[in-house]
């Protein structure tokens, strides 16, 4: 048997009570797990997506130079070191990568040098110039020139172990030598230089073109 209210006034009271219940319950809930709408106009239960982090323009940040092969002052592998000159590597080039070139970039080049070798001039290791200006990396191995894995348009010099191409480390017995792989960007888009260029004719031409570079240095000794 329900109860009932002997006057009308108590079941005012009551019902009056019960709206403001419910109204207080309607402000200070908050609304079920995943149905809160991620946007103006979406839909509920639509999944947010964070936005884009903006493109990094020419110019915007630190012209940069990294290498998942080569870390700074840290041991070369002999994946990348040379092969022969009493030297047992693999001679594979490492893979590069960078960013934020110098606004007007429009070419880059690549040229790897050891200033402690004992000739009096160092000794390079790699040159590679007219890598298009919107390359952003070079793939491992691609200093095998058989492989042809640099982008289109470049060119691989000929390094001091008389070859063209990447030539890895290989020092004399003794203290470890430093490594530097410096990318250069450049204001032209070709280098005018003989296809069989000294490297220090093409790091003449480079010094005269630049805007930028960034520099990674490894070491190795045995």
């Amino acid at each position: 048997m329900r109860p009932t209210f002997k006057h009308a006034s108590g079941r005012l009271a009551v019902a009056t009570l019960v709206m403001v219940l419910a109204s207080s319950l309607a402000v200070g809930a908050d609304p079920p797990a995943g149905n809160t709408p991620s946007a103006a106009g979406a839909p509920a239960g639509a999944k947010t997506v964070p936005a884009k982090w903006p493109a990094t323009k020419k110019g915007a940040g630190k012209f940069t130079l990294v290498s998942p092969d080569i870390g700074k002052d840290n041991p070369i592998s002999l994946d990348q070191v040379f092969n022969g000159f009493g030297c047992k590597g693999k001679n594979l080039s490492p893979a590069l990568f960078w960013s934020d070139p110098p606004a007007g970039t429009q070419s880059f080049a690549i040229m790897v040098h050891d200033p402690d070798a004992p000739t009096g001039s160092g000794f390079w290791h790699w040159v590679v110039y007219n890598i298009p200006a919107a390359e952003v990396s070079i793939p491992a191995e691609a200093g095998d020139v058989k492989k042809k894995g640099m982008p289109v348009g470049s060119v691989q010099g000929r390094n001091d172990y008389g070859t063209f191409g990447y030539g890895g480390p290989c020092p004399p017995p003794g203290k470890p030598h430093h490594y530097h792989f410096r990318i250069f960007a450049l204001k032209v888009p070709k280098l005018d230089v003989p296809s069989d260029a000294t490297a220090a004719l093409i790091g003449f031409a480079v010094n005269a073109n630049k805007i930028g570079e960034a520099d990674l240095v490894g070491m190795y000794g045995r």
